[in-house]
Protein backbone atom coordinates (compact mmCIF):
# COMPACT_ATOMS: atom_id res chain seq x y z
CA UNK A 1 0.00 0.00 0.00
CA UNK A 2 2.71 2.37 0.50
CA UNK A 3 4.41 2.01 -2.71
CA UNK A 4 0.46 2.62 -3.70
CA UNK A 5 0.34 5.50 -2.20
CA UNK A 6 3.98 6.92 -3.16
CA UNK A 7 2.92 6.02 -6.88
CA UNK A 8 -0.63 8.33 -6.75
CA UNK A 9 0.08 11.23 -3.75
CA UNK A 10 -2.21 13.72 -5.89
CA UNK A 11 -5.29 11.39 -5.42
CA UNK A 12 -8.34 13.26 -4.00
CA UNK A 13 -8.86 11.84 -0.58
CA UNK A 14 -12.91 10.76 -2.34
CA UNK A 15 -11.34 8.43 -4.56
CA UNK A 16 -8.66 7.07 -1.99
CA UNK A 17 -11.72 6.43 0.36
CA UNK A 18 -13.97 4.97 -2.62
CA UNK A 19 -10.98 2.56 -3.56
CA UNK A 20 -10.35 1.27 -0.03
CA UNK A 21 -13.97 1.09 0.57
CA UNK A 22 -14.47 -0.76 -2.81
CA UNK A 23 -11.69 -3.28 -1.73
CA UNK A 24 -12.96 -3.86 1.86
CA UNK A 25 -16.49 -4.44 0.72
CA UNK A 26 -15.56 -6.89 -1.81
CA UNK A 27 -13.45 -9.02 0.35
CA UNK A 28 -16.12 -8.77 3.13
CA UNK A 29 -18.58 -9.92 0.41
CA UNK A 30 -16.17 -12.58 -0.44
CA UNK A 31 -15.88 -13.86 3.16
CA UNK A 32 -19.71 -13.62 3.77
CA UNK A 33 -20.16 -15.26 0.72
CA UNK A 34 -17.93 -18.06 2.03
CA UNK A 35 -19.86 -17.62 5.46
CA UNK A 36 -23.12 -18.43 4.07
CA UNK A 37 -22.30 -21.34 1.61
CA UNK A 38 -20.43 -23.25 4.90
CA UNK A 39 -23.68 -23.14 6.71
CA UNK A 40 -25.51 -23.95 3.76
CA UNK A 41 -23.16 -26.97 3.65
CA UNK A 42 -23.66 -27.56 7.85
CA UNK A 43 -27.27 -27.35 7.51
CA UNK A 44 -27.21 -29.59 4.44
CA UNK A 45 -24.95 -32.42 6.79
CA UNK A 46 -27.27 -32.11 9.69
CA UNK A 47 -30.50 -32.49 7.91
CA UNK A 48 -28.96 -35.68 6.23
CA UNK A 49 -28.01 -37.30 9.58
CA UNK A 50 -31.18 -36.23 11.38
CA UNK A 51 -33.94 -36.04 8.88
CA UNK A 52 -32.93 -39.29 6.67
CA UNK A 53 -29.47 -41.26 7.97
CA UNK A 54 -31.01 -42.02 11.06
CA UNK A 55 -34.52 -42.12 10.61
CA UNK A 56 -33.88 -44.65 8.10
CA UNK A 57 -31.13 -46.73 10.12
CA UNK A 58 -34.19 -46.69 12.86
CA UNK A 59 -37.12 -47.95 10.21
CA UNK A 60 -34.11 -50.56 9.18
CA UNK A 61 -34.36 -51.98 13.09
CA UNK A 62 -38.11 -52.02 12.66
CA UNK A 63 -37.98 -53.93 9.72
CA UNK A 64 -35.15 -56.31 11.14
CA UNK A 65 -37.63 -56.59 14.00
CA UNK A 66 -40.69 -57.16 12.44
CA UNK A 67 -39.36 -59.70 10.34
CA UNK A 68 -37.72 -61.92 13.65
CA UNK A 69 -41.22 -61.85 15.19
CA UNK A 70 -42.31 -63.08 11.69
CA UNK A 71 -39.98 -65.46 12.26
CA UNK A 72 -40.81 -66.42 16.29
CA UNK A 73 -44.70 -66.65 15.34
CA UNK A 74 -44.58 -69.26 12.53
CA UNK A 75 -41.83 -71.24 14.14
CA UNK A 76 -43.93 -71.44 17.28
CA UNK A 77 -47.01 -72.19 14.54
CA UNK A 78 -45.14 -74.93 12.73
CA UNK A 79 -44.02 -76.95 16.09
CA UNK A 80 -46.97 -76.48 17.92
CA UNK A 81 -49.92 -76.35 15.64
CA UNK A 82 -51.59 -73.54 17.84
CA UNK A 83 -53.04 -70.69 15.93
CA UNK A 84 -51.94 -68.18 18.45
CA UNK A 85 -48.61 -68.01 17.29
CA UNK A 86 -49.52 -66.80 14.38
CA UNK A 87 -50.50 -63.12 15.90
CA UNK A 88 -46.87 -61.82 15.82
CA UNK A 89 -46.70 -63.31 12.63
CA UNK A 90 -49.53 -61.47 11.15
CA UNK A 91 -48.47 -58.26 13.63
CA UNK A 92 -44.67 -58.20 12.15
CA UNK A 93 -46.38 -58.60 8.38
CA UNK A 94 -47.85 -55.28 9.50
CA UNK A 95 -45.12 -53.92 10.70
CA UNK A 96 -42.98 -54.86 8.11
CA UNK A 97 -45.11 -52.79 5.38
CA UNK A 98 -45.09 -49.58 7.90
CA UNK A 99 -40.61 -49.79 7.99
CA UNK A 100 -40.77 -50.83 4.26
CA UNK A 101 -43.11 -47.60 3.42
CA UNK A 102 -41.10 -45.43 5.68
CA UNK A 103 -37.98 -46.41 4.38
CA UNK A 104 -39.01 -45.49 0.59
CA UNK A 105 -40.73 -42.27 1.81
CA UNK A 106 -37.36 -41.05 3.80
CA UNK A 107 -35.41 -41.85 0.41
CA UNK A 108 -34.25 -45.86 -0.10
CA UNK A 109 -36.02 -46.19 -3.73
CA UNK A 110 -34.82 -48.31 -6.76
CA UNK A 111 -31.53 -47.32 -7.83
CA UNK A 112 -29.95 -45.82 -4.67
CA UNK A 113 -27.69 -47.94 -2.65
CA UNK A 114 -30.23 -48.30 0.45
CA UNK A 115 -32.56 -49.04 -1.75
CA UNK A 116 -31.30 -51.78 -3.78
CA UNK A 117 -30.58 -53.11 -0.31
CA UNK A 118 -33.96 -53.11 0.81
CA UNK A 119 -35.24 -54.70 -2.29
CA UNK A 120 -32.93 -57.54 -1.21
CA UNK A 121 -34.47 -57.91 1.59
CA UNK A 122 -37.89 -57.54 0.85
CA UNK A 123 -37.00 -60.32 -2.33
CA UNK A 124 -35.43 -62.43 0.49
CA UNK A 125 -38.28 -61.99 2.90
CA UNK A 126 -40.70 -62.86 0.60
CA UNK A 127 -38.96 -66.00 -0.50
CA UNK A 128 -38.89 -66.85 3.24
CA UNK A 129 -42.53 -66.39 3.88
CA UNK A 130 -43.76 -68.20 0.52
CA UNK A 131 -41.58 -71.22 1.91
CA UNK A 132 -42.57 -71.31 5.32
CA UNK A 133 -47.02 -70.31 4.70
CA UNK A 134 -46.55 -73.35 1.05
CA UNK A 135 -48.60 -76.64 2.80
CA UNK A 136 -46.57 -79.72 3.63
CA UNK A 137 -46.53 -82.93 1.07
CA UNK A 138 -48.69 -85.65 2.07
CA UNK A 139 -46.95 -87.87 4.50
CA UNK A 140 -44.63 -85.71 5.78
CA UNK A 141 -44.55 -83.98 9.41
CA UNK A 142 -45.41 -80.68 8.23
CA UNK A 143 -44.22 -78.36 11.19
CA UNK A 144 -40.64 -79.74 11.16
CA UNK A 145 -40.32 -79.50 7.38
CA UNK A 146 -41.09 -76.28 6.81
CA UNK A 147 -39.43 -74.95 10.20
CA UNK A 148 -36.36 -76.66 9.00
CA UNK A 149 -36.54 -75.12 5.29
CA UNK A 150 -37.56 -71.43 6.79
CA UNK A 151 -34.69 -71.40 9.24
CA UNK A 152 -32.08 -72.09 6.21
CA UNK A 153 -34.37 -68.99 4.26
CA UNK A 154 -34.47 -66.72 7.29
CA UNK A 155 -30.56 -66.79 7.63
CA UNK A 156 -30.41 -65.42 4.15
CA UNK A 157 -33.02 -62.75 5.53
CA UNK A 158 -30.75 -61.83 8.12
CA UNK A 159 -27.92 -61.37 5.80
CA UNK A 160 -29.28 -58.79 3.84
CA UNK A 161 -30.72 -57.55 6.37
CA UNK A 162 -26.97 -56.97 8.09
CA UNK A 163 -25.94 -55.54 4.65
CA UNK A 164 -29.11 -53.15 5.22
CA UNK A 165 -27.81 -52.08 8.15
CA UNK A 166 -24.24 -51.55 7.71
CA UNK A 167 -24.94 -49.50 4.28
CA UNK A 168 -27.14 -47.54 6.74
CA UNK A 169 -24.74 -46.90 9.54
CA UNK A 170 -22.06 -46.27 6.70
CA UNK A 171 -24.25 -43.14 5.83
CA UNK A 172 -25.02 -42.23 9.14
CA UNK A 173 -20.88 -41.92 10.11
CA UNK A 174 -20.48 -40.31 6.71
CA UNK A 175 -23.04 -37.72 7.53
CA UNK A 176 -21.64 -37.40 11.08
CA UNK A 177 -18.34 -36.57 9.65
CA UNK A 178 -19.89 -34.35 6.84
CA UNK A 179 -21.52 -32.15 9.71
CA UNK A 180 -18.29 -32.15 11.80
CA UNK A 181 -16.11 -31.24 8.76
CA UNK A 182 -18.92 -28.51 8.06
CA UNK A 183 -18.80 -27.35 11.88
CA UNK A 184 -15.27 -27.13 11.45
CA UNK A 185 -15.28 -25.38 7.71
CA UNK A 186 -17.68 -22.80 9.33
CA UNK A 187 -15.66 -22.44 12.61
CA UNK A 188 -12.12 -21.81 10.58
CA UNK A 189 -13.97 -19.28 7.74
CA UNK A 190 -15.35 -17.35 10.66
CA UNK A 191 -11.88 -16.78 12.33
CA UNK A 192 -10.83 -15.89 8.87
CA UNK A 193 -13.68 -13.38 8.63
CA UNK A 194 -12.63 -12.17 12.25
CA UNK A 195 -8.65 -12.15 11.00
CA UNK A 196 -9.90 -10.45 8.09
CA UNK A 197 -12.04 -7.81 9.54
CA UNK A 198 -8.32 -7.42 11.53
CA UNK A 199 -6.38 -6.99 9.13
CA UNK A 200 -8.79 -4.53 6.84
CA UNK A 201 -8.88 -2.21 10.44
CA UNK A 202 -5.06 -2.31 10.22
CA UNK A 203 -4.78 -1.88 6.74
CA UNK A 204 -7.24 1.51 7.28
CA UNK A 205 -5.59 3.09 10.30
CA UNK A 206 -2.52 2.47 8.10
CA UNK A 207 -3.68 4.14 5.31
CA UNK A 208 -5.19 7.20 7.13
CA UNK A 209 -2.37 7.42 8.84
CA UNK A 210 0.34 7.44 5.57
CA UNK A 211 -2.15 9.06 3.43
CA UNK A 212 -3.95 11.82 5.75
CA UNK A 213 -2.69 12.29 9.29
CA UNK A 214 1.11 12.38 8.17
CA UNK A 215 0.90 14.71 5.39
CA UNK A 216 -1.91 17.04 7.96
CA UNK A 217 0.72 16.74 10.76
CA UNK A 218 3.55 17.46 7.97
CA UNK A 219 1.80 20.86 7.18
CA UNK A 220 0.55 21.75 10.74
CA UNK A 221 4.55 21.36 11.64
CA UNK A 222 5.66 23.69 8.89
CA UNK A 223 3.30 26.32 9.61
CA UNK A 224 3.77 25.91 13.44
CA UNK A 225 7.37 26.37 12.67
CA UNK A 226 6.66 29.71 10.82
CA UNK A 227 5.00 31.14 13.37
CA UNK A 228 7.59 29.49 16.17
CA UNK A 229 10.25 31.63 14.23
CA UNK A 230 8.75 34.46 12.45
CA UNK A 231 9.87 33.77 9.30
CA UNK A 232 7.21 34.17 6.96
CA UNK A 233 9.39 33.71 4.33
CA UNK A 234 9.97 29.93 4.61
CA UNK A 235 7.38 28.35 1.97
CA UNK A 236 4.74 25.72 2.96
CA UNK A 237 3.63 22.96 1.06
CA UNK A 238 1.09 20.40 1.58
CA UNK A 239 1.41 16.78 0.73
CA UNK A 240 -0.56 13.65 0.56
CA UNK A 241 -3.86 13.92 -1.03
CA UNK A 242 -5.04 16.52 -3.37
CA UNK A 243 -7.02 18.50 -1.09
CA UNK A 244 -4.19 18.92 1.43
CA UNK A 245 -1.70 19.69 -1.43
CA UNK A 246 -4.93 22.32 -2.43
CA UNK A 247 -5.07 23.65 1.42
CA UNK A 248 -0.86 23.71 1.96
CA UNK A 249 -1.36 25.67 -1.57
CA UNK A 250 -3.99 28.30 0.42
CA UNK A 251 -2.08 28.55 3.16
CA UNK A 252 0.89 29.51 1.27
CA UNK A 253 -0.83 32.24 -0.55
CA UNK A 254 -1.91 33.24 2.46
CA UNK A 255 1.65 33.49 3.89
CA UNK A 256 3.08 35.71 1.02
CA UNK A 257 -0.12 37.96 1.47
CA UNK A 258 1.21 38.31 4.86
CA UNK A 259 4.45 38.87 3.38
CA UNK A 260 3.01 41.40 0.99
CA UNK A 261 1.10 43.48 3.80
CA UNK A 262 4.37 43.19 6.17
CA UNK A 263 6.63 44.58 3.31
CA UNK A 264 4.06 47.37 2.70
CA UNK A 265 3.77 47.88 6.77
CA UNK A 266 7.61 48.27 6.90
CA UNK A 267 7.19 50.64 4.12
CA UNK A 268 4.78 52.56 6.02
CA UNK A 269 7.06 52.70 9.02
CA UNK A 270 9.88 53.80 7.09
CA UNK A 271 8.24 56.61 5.59
CA UNK A 272 6.28 57.13 9.08
CA UNK A 273 10.05 57.43 10.42
CA UNK A 274 10.85 59.82 7.91
CA UNK A 275 7.88 61.86 8.30
CA UNK A 276 8.70 61.56 12.53
CA UNK A 277 12.17 62.81 11.58
CA UNK A 278 10.99 65.72 9.48
CA UNK A 279 8.06 66.24 11.69
CA UNK A 280 10.94 66.76 14.73
CA UNK A 281 13.60 68.91 12.25
CA UNK A 282 9.52 71.38 11.41
CA UNK A 283 9.37 71.05 15.33
CA UNK A 284 12.84 72.62 15.88
CA UNK A 285 12.53 75.23 13.05
CA UNK A 286 9.14 76.57 14.33
CA UNK A 287 11.00 76.45 17.88
CA UNK A 288 13.57 78.43 16.50
CA UNK A 289 10.92 80.32 14.61
CA UNK A 290 9.08 80.73 17.97
CA UNK A 291 12.41 81.98 19.54
CA UNK A 292 13.10 84.56 16.37
CA UNK A 293 9.67 85.87 16.59
CA UNK A 294 9.44 86.62 20.64
CA UNK A 295 12.82 88.28 20.54
CA UNK A 296 14.08 89.47 16.97
CA UNK A 297 10.68 90.58 15.57
CA UNK A 298 8.99 92.53 18.67
CA UNK A 299 11.71 94.53 19.25
CA UNK A 300 11.75 96.34 16.03
CA UNK A 301 7.63 96.67 16.10
CA UNK A 302 7.90 98.19 19.95
CA UNK A 303 10.44 100.40 18.10
CA UNK A 304 8.33 101.60 15.36
CA UNK A 305 5.17 101.72 17.72
CA UNK A 306 7.43 104.22 20.12
CA UNK A 307 8.95 106.64 17.49
CA UNK A 308 5.66 106.90 16.30
CA UNK A 309 4.22 107.57 19.34
CA UNK A 310 7.05 110.11 20.11
CA UNK A 311 6.51 111.42 16.47
CA UNK A 312 2.38 111.98 17.94
CA UNK A 313 3.63 113.47 21.00
CA UNK A 314 5.80 115.99 19.58
CA UNK A 315 4.63 117.34 16.69
CA UNK A 316 0.98 117.19 18.00
CA UNK A 317 -0.95 120.33 16.33
CA UNK A 318 1.67 120.74 14.17
CA UNK A 319 0.62 118.35 11.53
CA UNK A 320 -2.48 118.13 9.71
CA UNK A 321 -5.70 115.61 10.49
CA UNK A 322 -4.12 113.31 7.62
CA UNK A 323 -0.49 113.30 9.28
CA UNK A 324 -1.67 112.28 12.21
CA UNK A 325 -4.27 109.97 11.34
CA UNK A 326 -1.32 107.79 9.19
CA UNK A 327 0.48 107.88 12.72
CA UNK A 328 -2.12 106.50 14.19
CA UNK A 329 -2.40 103.67 11.43
CA UNK A 330 1.18 103.21 11.93
CA UNK A 331 0.91 103.29 15.80
CA UNK A 332 -1.95 100.69 15.52
CA UNK A 333 -0.95 97.93 12.81
CA UNK A 334 2.29 98.04 15.25
CA UNK A 335 0.67 97.06 18.46
CA UNK A 336 -2.32 94.55 16.14
CA UNK A 337 1.15 92.55 14.98
CA UNK A 338 2.54 92.57 18.37
CA UNK A 339 -0.92 91.08 19.60
CA UNK A 340 -0.70 88.46 16.51
CA UNK A 341 3.01 87.29 17.43
CA UNK A 342 1.96 86.88 20.83
CA UNK A 343 -1.14 84.56 19.57
CA UNK A 344 1.04 82.91 17.50
CA UNK A 345 3.27 81.94 19.61
CA UNK A 346 0.51 81.00 22.53
CA UNK A 347 -0.33 78.84 19.72
CA UNK A 348 1.91 77.29 18.83
CA UNK A 349 3.58 76.62 22.98
CA UNK A 350 0.40 74.40 23.50
CA UNK A 351 1.16 70.77 23.72
CA UNK A 352 4.36 71.19 23.08
CA UNK A 353 5.95 72.31 26.28
CA UNK A 354 3.41 70.64 28.66
CA UNK A 355 3.55 71.90 31.92
CA UNK A 356 1.96 69.71 35.29
CA UNK A 357 -1.07 68.20 34.64
CA UNK A 358 -2.88 68.45 38.29
CA UNK A 359 -6.72 68.18 39.79
CA UNK A 360 -7.99 71.93 38.83
CA UNK A 361 -11.21 73.46 40.23
CA UNK A 362 -12.57 75.07 37.21
CA UNK A 363 -14.72 77.09 39.11
CA UNK A 364 -11.20 79.05 39.76
CA UNK A 365 -10.56 79.14 36.11
CA UNK A 366 -13.44 80.53 35.27
CA UNK A 367 -13.07 83.24 38.30
CA UNK A 368 -9.55 84.73 36.98
CA UNK A 369 -10.54 84.70 33.62
CA UNK A 370 -13.71 86.64 34.68
CA UNK A 371 -11.34 88.99 36.53
CA UNK A 372 -9.08 89.33 33.22
CA UNK A 373 -12.07 90.60 31.84
CA UNK A 374 -13.47 92.48 34.29
CA UNK A 375 -13.14 95.71 32.40
CA UNK A 376 -14.84 94.85 29.12
CA UNK A 377 -17.78 93.59 31.74
CA UNK A 378 -18.02 96.33 33.19
CA UNK A 379 -17.51 98.24 29.88
CA UNK A 380 -20.75 96.26 27.96
CA UNK A 381 -22.84 95.52 31.38
CA UNK A 382 -22.87 92.06 30.79
CA UNK A 383 -24.15 89.29 33.56
CA UNK A 384 -22.07 86.35 33.75
CA UNK A 385 -24.22 83.08 34.89
CA UNK A 386 -23.03 80.14 36.33
CA UNK A 387 -23.30 76.83 37.47
CA UNK A 388 -21.64 74.25 40.01
CA UNK A 389 -18.11 73.47 37.85
CA UNK A 390 -16.53 70.49 38.82
CA UNK A 391 -13.01 69.27 39.36
CA UNK A 392 -11.03 68.53 36.28
CA UNK A 393 -7.18 66.96 35.57
CA UNK A 394 -5.13 69.55 33.51
CA UNK A 395 -2.95 72.79 32.84
CA UNK A 396 -4.90 75.40 34.85
CA UNK A 397 -3.33 78.33 32.45
CA UNK A 398 -4.68 76.69 29.47
CA UNK A 399 -8.00 75.62 30.34
CA UNK A 400 -8.27 79.55 31.74
CA UNK A 401 -7.83 80.68 28.53
CA UNK A 402 -10.35 78.48 27.12
CA UNK A 403 -13.03 79.93 29.30
CA UNK A 404 -11.46 82.96 29.03
CA UNK A 405 -11.75 82.92 25.36
CA UNK A 406 -15.13 81.55 25.09
CA UNK A 407 -16.40 83.91 28.03
CA UNK A 408 -14.88 86.93 25.74
CA UNK A 409 -16.22 86.17 22.80
CA UNK A 410 -19.73 86.11 24.08
CA UNK A 411 -19.26 89.97 25.43
CA UNK A 412 -17.24 90.54 22.15
CA UNK A 413 -20.19 89.14 19.73
CA UNK A 414 -23.31 90.94 21.66
CA UNK A 415 -26.56 92.77 20.15
CA UNK A 416 -28.45 95.63 21.12
CA UNK A 417 -29.34 94.47 24.44
CA UNK A 418 -26.41 93.58 26.98
CA UNK A 419 -24.85 90.36 26.78
CA UNK A 420 -25.94 87.69 28.95
CA UNK A 421 -23.50 84.46 29.54
CA UNK A 422 -24.08 81.20 30.98
CA UNK A 423 -21.55 78.77 31.53
CA UNK A 424 -22.35 75.53 33.09
CA UNK A 425 -21.20 71.69 33.33
CA UNK A 426 -23.20 68.36 33.81
CA UNK A 427 -21.90 64.83 33.78
CA UNK A 428 -22.02 62.72 30.51
CA UNK A 429 -20.92 59.14 31.09
CA UNK A 430 -17.27 59.12 32.04
CA UNK A 431 -16.42 62.86 30.86
CA UNK A 432 -17.95 66.48 31.82
CA UNK A 433 -19.88 68.65 29.01
CA UNK A 434 -19.48 72.30 29.14
CA UNK A 435 -21.75 74.53 28.04
CA UNK A 436 -20.84 78.41 27.05
CA UNK A 437 -23.74 80.17 25.68
CA UNK A 438 -24.92 83.49 25.23
CA UNK A 439 -27.57 86.14 23.74
CA UNK A 440 -25.24 87.61 21.04
CA UNK A 441 -25.87 87.54 17.30
CA UNK A 442 -25.27 84.07 16.56
CA UNK A 443 -23.45 82.26 14.27
CA UNK A 444 -24.57 80.73 11.17
CA UNK A 445 -24.31 76.67 11.17
CA UNK A 446 -22.44 76.97 7.79
CA UNK A 447 -19.49 78.24 9.46
CA UNK A 448 -19.74 75.73 12.66
CA UNK A 449 -16.50 74.60 11.51
CA UNK A 450 -14.93 77.36 9.76
CA UNK A 451 -14.32 79.06 13.02
CA UNK A 452 -12.28 76.70 14.55
CA UNK A 453 -10.02 77.34 11.59
CA UNK A 454 -6.91 79.72 12.60
CA UNK A 455 -6.94 82.91 10.60
CA UNK A 456 -10.52 82.55 9.85
CA UNK A 457 -12.64 85.19 10.44
CA UNK A 458 -16.52 85.70 9.98
CA UNK A 459 -16.36 89.47 10.72
CA UNK A 460 -13.83 92.26 9.23
CA UNK A 461 -11.29 94.05 11.92
CA UNK A 462 -12.95 97.44 11.75
CA UNK A 463 -15.92 95.79 13.47
CA UNK A 464 -14.92 93.48 15.72
CA UNK A 465 -10.99 93.39 16.91
CA UNK A 466 -9.33 90.17 17.01
CA UNK A 467 -6.57 87.64 15.50
CA UNK A 468 -9.00 84.89 14.27
CA UNK A 469 -6.91 82.21 16.90
CA UNK A 470 -8.76 82.38 19.64
CA UNK A 471 -11.07 79.14 18.68
CA UNK A 472 -8.52 77.19 16.80
CA UNK A 473 -6.40 77.93 20.11
CA UNK A 474 -9.26 76.36 22.07
CA UNK A 475 -9.64 73.60 20.18
CA UNK A 476 -5.61 72.49 20.68
CA UNK A 477 -5.97 72.93 24.01
CA UNK A 478 -9.08 70.89 24.87
CA UNK A 479 -8.00 68.31 22.11
CA UNK A 480 -4.74 68.08 24.09
CA UNK A 481 -7.05 67.35 27.30
CA UNK A 482 -8.41 64.07 25.61
CA UNK A 483 -11.78 66.35 24.96
CA UNK A 484 -13.57 68.03 21.93
CA UNK A 485 -14.97 71.49 21.37
CA UNK A 486 -17.77 72.25 18.71
CA UNK A 487 -20.73 74.92 17.91
CA UNK A 488 -24.08 73.67 19.28
CA UNK A 489 -26.37 74.37 16.04
CA UNK A 490 -29.52 73.44 17.86
CA UNK A 491 -29.48 76.83 19.62
CA UNK A 492 -32.00 79.30 17.61
CA UNK A 493 -31.08 82.51 20.05
CA UNK A 494 -27.53 83.17 20.39
CA UNK A 495 -24.57 81.22 20.32
CA UNK A 496 -23.31 77.98 22.53
CA UNK A 497 -20.03 76.45 23.09
CA UNK A 498 -19.62 73.07 24.01
CA UNK A 499 -16.48 71.26 25.01
CA UNK A 500 -16.02 68.49 27.07
CA UNK A 501 -12.85 67.09 29.66
CA UNK A 502 -12.27 63.93 31.04
CA UNK A 503 -13.66 63.46 34.58
CA UNK A 504 -11.84 62.16 37.35
CA UNK A 505 -13.44 59.22 38.27
CA UNK A 506 -15.69 56.49 35.92
CA UNK A 507 -18.87 57.25 35.43
CA UNK A 508 -20.67 54.50 38.68
CA UNK A 509 -23.18 51.42 37.07
CA UNK A 510 -26.78 51.96 36.90
CA UNK A 511 -27.71 49.83 39.83
CA UNK A 512 -30.65 47.48 37.95
CA UNK A 513 -33.97 48.29 38.73
CA UNK A 514 -36.27 45.63 40.76
CA UNK A 515 -40.07 45.02 39.76
CA UNK A 516 -41.46 46.03 42.54
CA UNK A 517 -40.08 49.25 42.78
CA UNK A 518 -41.16 50.34 39.24
CA UNK A 519 -43.64 52.44 40.29
CA UNK A 520 -42.19 54.59 42.86
CA UNK A 521 -39.47 55.74 40.35
CA UNK A 522 -41.46 56.85 37.94
CA UNK A 523 -43.59 59.16 41.10
CA UNK A 524 -40.05 60.29 41.83
CA UNK A 525 -39.26 61.49 38.46
CA UNK A 526 -42.65 63.10 37.86
CA UNK A 527 -41.98 64.79 41.18
CA UNK A 528 -38.97 66.35 40.01
CA UNK A 529 -40.18 67.04 36.89
CA UNK A 530 -43.05 69.08 38.45
CA UNK A 531 -40.71 70.87 40.58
Amino acid sequence: MSRYVRAQPHWPIRRWVSVVGLVEAVLLLAAVAGGVLAVGNLNDARTRLLDQSGPQLLQANALSQALLNQETGIRGFLLTGQRDFLDPYLAGRTQQDAATAELRRLGALPGTQVGDDLETVLRAAGAWQDAVTKPASPGASPGVGAADAGKALFDRVRTTLDTLTADLSAARDSGRADLNGAATSLTVLLLVIAGLVVILFVLLWVWLRRVITVPIMRLAAEVREVSATGDIHRPVRGTGPRELVELGADVDAMRLRIVSEVSELEHAHELLDTRTQELERSNSDLEQFAYVASHDLQEPLRKVASFCQLLERRYKGQLDERGEQYIAFAVDGAKRMQNLINDLLSFSRVGRRAGEMTVVDTGKLLDEALGNLESVIEETGARVERGELPEVRGEGPLLTAVLQNLVNNALKFHGEVPPVVRVSAERQGDEWQFSVSDNGIGIEEQYAERIFVIFQRLHSKSAYSGTGIGLAMCRKIVEFHGGRIWLDTDVTEGSRFRFTLPALDPAPEPEPERAEQTEPLIETRTGNEDA
